[in-house]
């Protein structure tokens, strides 16, 4: 049984790519499951003929390729993007919000403010006293950018 498997490329090639397409839901990135279209490509190609290994990975590699190129971005956005198109940033949690300063700082100066329960790296344009509320009105990289409020 096992030399009927090994000498049969297009069931190597459909294993193959039933492994890459089961590998895909377990490694984020949509990604793999192009490779798994491309072999099973070649299995079709190997079922209806009879190419040398070479031309099998040629197959494989330019499907796997061009399917990546053509489709992921079409698949993406058709499957992975919400319906009403409006995509949240994640600094709008932050944008409006109210914190509180940790210790007082004013411009020029890196501070604390204290939001939802964490710390976070503050600068400002305003004297901000300990204890104070301010808002959030930016962010940048890890740094939060406050005014009084």
């Amino acid at each position: 049984m096992g030399e009927f498997i090994l000498s049969r490329p297009e069931i190597i090639w459909f294993i193959i790519g039933f492994a890459l397409l089961v590998l895909e839901l377990v490694v984020p990135g949509f990604v793999i499951i192009f490779f798994g279209i491309g072999a099973w490509v070649t299995a079709l190609l190997c079922l209806v003929a009879n190419p040398g290994i070479n031309l099998q990975v040629i197959v494989f590699i330019t499907v796997s390729i061009l399917s990546l190129i053509a489709l992921r971005k079409f698949l993406s956005n058709k499957f992975f993007t919400s319906k009403d198109k409006h995509v949240v940033d994640a600094d709008d949690d932050f944008t409006g919000s109210t914190a509180v300063v940790v210790d007082s700082f004013g411009p020029g100066v890196t501070g604390k403010v204290e939001y939802r329960g964490s710390y976070w790296n503050a600068i400002t344009k305003a004297d901000l006293k300990k204890g104070q509320e301010v808002v959030i009105v930016d962010k940048s990289d890890l740094k939060l950018i406050v005014e009084p409020k």
